[in-house]
């Protein structure tokens, strides 16, 4: 069981803090300031987490304290930059308050991790946790073995020495700043401090002034001059996830970082050169918001200079097994659970048919949640929960080894289709649909492609793919008279 350190002055905060943490197992201690933790013996935690202000001594203090410990600082939107400063003394991370419990937890259990796996390298294991059994299978915190991934894997080994700008695709929840942070990792500047922003999360009000800092008097409210963000990662790689987002204002200030190296603070006449790699990471289609004017085209073809794609899960054929049994032996160690657990059978096929739309976050939430739901040693479908019949892939595409003529007549196939082997899961969908929606009605194509009609409407607005119109006497436009 960790031991866990809580250094926060308001007792309504740390008490909150501590009942949340005991709840996943944790022991918890509490201090009200830098003074009272360093009572206790500080190395003997696995980690502590405080806050960047307190009465007396600053949280800081408790990194040079502590040495070898992690420090994760709490702090607010407002002092987001000496959270980053914190990082660059030694701080491990930083969260912003009022922060979200799942978040708090995922990046407790994180460090805590990490924090396990430097001790056991320390003892004197030289091999890395994860790479015995299949060393090509994970890239940093990135876990895989299909053929999408494995070309990932070389893209990131490719692109991370070059000091370039580098553009991330993927849906939600495909681990898009997981890839941003292998790419820190090996690049030269793993060294320095990567700053990831949410550029979805900050008002628009704040964007500019978060990331380009302001001088004092710039705007209501701005008593004193503050650094960016931007200029917080000097040396460094800043790493912008949801850049969709960023308004259009914003967008001309980050052109002139990308363009010239240099960076003005609001309110201000004066550049400051920075030294920054950009990584930028979207799950929306840029191409269109700037058809649709609302995203620059010289900032989209300065940030496309190297683009990197991460694969949904549902494309990702058997990965989903690999990294279900990552995430149950990481979950497993944080829940100290006392004996091992294992998928079923009727899980495993579950898991591979289930179309995953929240993709490894849903996954990681399904394991914890089953983790927490499961008798015997054993997760079954009903405690993963991912039965549901709105979401399952057409098992043409989950068991092509039984794709027969029978097989595939009965899912309104037939044997002119092309060879499912090469097509992905919306390849499919979009033949399929194109095939057959003129002589099927909506209902009849979400029957036999396994989802409801309410997927099968938002597929075709999410692929481009519009309903046929009908013509006065009731047949499709499109179709042979």
């Amino acid at each position: 069981m960790s031991d866990i350190l809580v250094v926060e002055d308001e007792s309504i905060i740390r008490s909150a803090l501590k009942r949340l943490l005991e709840r996943h197992q944790y022991t918890v201690t509490e201090a009200e300031s830098v003074t009272e933790a360093s009572q206790h013996e500080l190395n003997r935690f696995d980690l502590i987490i405080t806050d960047l202000r307190l009465p007396g001594a600053p949280g800081t203090e408790l990194i040079d304290m502590a040495k070898g410990i992690p420090v994760l600082i709490m702090t607010s939107y407002a002092s987001m930059r000496s959270a980053v400063d914190a990082m660059k003394m030694g701080a491990v991370d930083y969260i912003a308050k009022p922060f979200d419990h799942e978040e708090m937890v995922r990046t407790v259990g994180r460090i805590v991790d990490a924090q396990r796996k430097q001790k056991v390298r320390i003892e004197g294991d030289d091999t890395e946790e994860g790479d015995e059994h299949q060393p090509h299978s994970t890239l940093g915190d990135l876990v895989g073995s299909c053929e999408a991934m494995q070309r990932l894997y070389r893209r990131i080994k490719r692109v991370a020495p070059a000091d370039v700008t580098v553009l991330i695709h993927g849906e939600s929840g495909t681990g898009k700043e997981l890839a941003a942070r292998a790419i820190h990792q090996l690049s030269p500047r793993h060294d320095q401090a990567l700053v990831s922003v949410n550029c979805a999360a900050i008002p628009e009000s704040l964007i500019e002034s978060e990331l380009f800092g302001h001088e004092k008097g710039a705007f209501t409210g701005a008593t004193a001059t503050r650094q960016g963000l931007v200029e917080a990662a000097e040396g460094g790689t800043l790493f912008l996830d949801e850049i969709g987002e960023l308004p259009m204002e914003a967008q001309a200030r980050l052109l002139r970082v990308l363009q010239e190296n240099e960076v003005r603070r609001v309110g201000s006449v004066h550049a400051r050169t920075v030294d920054v790699r950009l990584i930028a990471a979207t799950h929306r289609n840029l191409k269109q918001l700037v058809k649709e004017g609302r995203f620059r085209e010289d900032l989209y073809y300065r940030l496309q200079v190297i683009e990197v794609t991460l694969p949904p899960l549902r494309e990702r054929g058997q990965d989903v097994i690999e990294i279900a049994e990552h995430l149950l032996a990481k979950h497993s160690r944080r829940l100290k659970m006392e004996h091992p657990v294992v998928l079923t059978k009727t899980a495993r096929k579950a898991l591979v048919k289930y179309d995953w739309p929240g993709n490894v976050r849903e996954l990681e939430n399904a394991i914890q949640r089953s983790l927490i739901l499961c008798d015997n040693g054993e997760i079954g479908t009903e405690e993963l929960g991912v039965d549901q019949g709105d979401w399952q892939i057409p098992d043409t595409l989950v068991n092509q080894d039984t794709d027969t003529p029978e097989s595939r007549a009965a899912n309104g196939s037939n044997n002119t289709a092309p060879d499912t082997d090469e097509l992905s899961l919306e390849d499919y969908f979009q033949h399929f649909v194109l095939e057959h929606q003129d002589s099927m009605s909506e209902t009849e194509l979400a029957q036999k492609l396994g989802i409801s009609r309410k997927c099968l409407w938002e597929r075709r607005q999410r692929l481009g793919i519009p309903r046929p119109k009908k013509n006065a006497n009731g047949s499709t436009a499109n179709a042979t008279q």
